[in-house]
């Protein structure tokens, strides 16, 4: 594979405890998979027989002291893999008059941050408390979180593995701050070939606020460390409620900081106890808008895959 090691994808995921790490890693590359596989038998298998190909940031244990179980996930997991597209009823329930009306409550909160305790709901109120621990860098925790992306990062760089990183909602928050972090502190020349988010909440005015680097300008606001950058966002998707990215961050675009920044839509239809949840990282995993970014990206790092 060139003078480089091999192509590596780390995963780094959103709030919430999360299975064990071995188990965890097993059911989310299993979607991944799953999706390459529809797209290109010839990466999929590439991926699965290379030792260390694929690689979670398990941050989630030190944050919350506890794993969810598989087993609550597991028959929800196999359906999701099954299913080889969104339904009718998957469409129709995600772009649903009743979601819009949602989206705009929840949009006019990140406006206007006073209207938050009146319109947020029980599930709403306990991820406000967890960003705002990290956020608050509570006992440290942001930055152990941080130091556990920035040394599996520099680790990669060191070994001259190509670098996808995959980043799921809140986790892209994490790495974007790890970034910024290692671009603008100290001396490392870690770069990631290609930023993937989705489901992300770095389209928020209120995010935005509060990213590393968000006081600053020009070079000094942004990460250096990106080479391109492809943010998903489901039909439907609460968390990713500005799902446009390229408008907030064109100026990196600008500034030589990026080769390229596009955002994409996808249906989901990942459903756990018959509920849809479009927000899920199984379900983007899965999805074929994912697999179709995965593969281009592998056989661009693969030398024996290429034609």
């Amino acid at each position: 594979m060139s003078d480089n090691a091999h192509p590596l994808i780390i995963f780094i995921p959103g709030l919430l405890p999360k299975p064990e790490p071995e188990i965890h890693r097993a059911a989310l590359l299993r979607c991944l998979l799953t999706g390459v596989r529809r797209v290109d038998e010839a990466v999929a298998h590439a991926i699965e027989s290379t030792t260390g190909a694929f690689d979670i940031i398990a941050w989630t244990y030190d944050f919350y002291r506890e794993h969810r179980s598989i087993s609550i996930d597991a028959a929800a997991i196999d359906a999701v893999i099954e299913q080889a597209g969104a339904s009718d009823a998957d469409i129709a329930e995600a772009t649903s008059w009743q979601r819009k009306l949602l989206r705009a409550v929840y949009t006019l909160g990140d406006m206007l941050p006073i209207f938050i305790p009146h319109i947020a709901s029980e599930r709403m109120e306990v991820h406000l408390r967890d960003l705002h621990r990290y956020l608050g860098d509570v006992n440290g925790i942001a930055s152990h979180t941080r130091r556990m992306l920035q040394v599996a990062l520099r680790a990669a760089t060191k070994g001259r593995h190509p670098v996808l990183l995959i980043a799921h909602s809140m986790g892209s928050v994490i790495a974007y701050d790890s970034l910024w972090e290692l671009s603008h502190r100290g001396r490392d020349r870690v770069l990631v070939d290609m930023f993937l988010t989705m489901g992300s909440p770095l389209g928020q005015r209120y995010m935005q606020k509060r990213i590393k680097g968000a006081a600053k300008s020009g070079y000094e606001r942004y990460p250096h460390n990106i080479r391109q950058w492809q943010n998903l966002a489901a039909e439907g998707d609460m968390t990713a409620l500005d799902p446009i990215l390229a408008d907030d961050f064109e100026e990196m675009l600008e500034l030589g900081l990026l080769e390229s920044l596009e955002d994409r839509f996808v249906r989901t239809y990942f459903r756990l106890n018959g509920e849809l949840n479009v927000h899920a990282e199984y379900g983007y995993l899965v999805n074929e808008e994912t697999a179709h970014t995965i593969v281009k990206w592998w056989r661009g790092h693969d030398d024996s895959l290429r034609a």
